[in-house]
């Protein structure tokens, strides 16, 4: 039987039931500095975190630096990373952004969101992927997983990114921002996926705007 509650109790349950069943929230993706992570970041779009881990440790392991990966040639970034889609654009906005890095920035990862978008292949995801897990500032960034589930949950109307965005950050409390963003996504991973959701076995059905619909 559905539960009657709002968005706000709703909020409440999902914090306790998450914590207990995701109680090690955080992001897939291996790395070890922000710039590491972001070139991780801007490898993930359109690819597993699985995938983008297989080519950085190897790539890393040589090339971690902005002024390392630019003694490589495009052709030769995107032989390195030609495993993970799109691989042609992302080594040249991988390339762009380390230029950018060391003209503009002292070779070091901006932390504000304004400085992020200026690097080439950096969208408000990328930027906010990076807020939360380098620097550990209130971020909420919005992928497939977090639009898809908290659009299942009844969180959100989920018309764009954007204002998925929007709608959860005005509904979660900002200390709670950056596991909730992971917790959604380990939630879409394991049981909420995109085809053949496994609402028979999933923690939250009760209150499940998806399943009770």
């Amino acid at each position: 039987m559905a539960e009657k509650i709002n968005k706000e109790e709703k909020v409440e349950r999902l914090l306790e039931l998450f914590s207990k069943h995701y109680p090690e929230p955080g992001t897939a993706l291996n790395f070890r500095t922000p710039f590491e992570l972001l070139i991780a970041t801007i490898l993930s779009a359109q690819t597993t975190d699985v995938q983008v881990n297989k080519v950085t440790s190897n790539l890393f392991e040589e090339y971690n630096t902005p002024e390392s990966m630019l003694n490589l040639s495009q052709k030769e970034l995107e032989e390195k990373i030609n495993s993970i889609g799109l691989f042609r654009n992302k080594a040249k906005y991988i390339l762009k952004t380390c230029k950018l890095l060391l003209d503009e920035f002292e070779g070091k990862v901006p932390e504000t969101r304004k400085e992020l978008l200026k690097l080439s292949g950096v969208g408000r995801k990328t930027a906010n992927v990076v807020l939360a897990n380098a620097f550990f500032k209130a971020a909420f960034p919005v992928d497939t997983h977090v639009f898809r589930v908290s659009k299942r949950l009844g969180l959100t109307s989920g018309k764009n990114v954007t204002q998925t965005e929007k709608e959860l950050t005005d509904l979660i409390p900002k200390k709670h921002w950056i596991d909730f963003h992971h917790w959604l996504i380990d939630h879409g991973r394991a049981l909420c996926k995109a085809q053949n959701p496994d609402c028979e076995n999933c923690f939250a059905s009760e209150i499940c705007s998806y399943y009770n619909e």
